[in-house]
């Protein structure tokens, strides 16, 4: 899988889960600073990226996963 189709997973997944709109989700956006998530968010999009990806991401790295490029890179690197 290619960086564009892990992003087209990751932003459909986090369209869905935050109820924003398409266009918010880019590779620099932040999850809690641009796309206003909060802690619970977070952990229910980590749920969904180990679902739709397979394996399990540990709580350390969920912590250095900040931004939507950031879970891309991970995702690619480890699924």
């Amino acid at each position: 899988m290619n960086q564009d189709e892990v992003f087209a997973k990751v932003k459909d997944i986090v369209v869905e889960q935050l109820g924003i709109e398409e266009d918010k989700v880019t590779m620099d956006a932040s999850f809690k600073d641009d796309l206003e998530a909060d802690s619970l968010d977070l952990v229910e999009l980590i749920m969904a990226f180990e679902e739709e990806f397979g394996g399990e991401i540990s709580d350390e790295e969920a912590q250095n996963i900040t931004t939507v490029g950031e879970a891309v890179k991970y995702l690619m690197a480890n699924s």
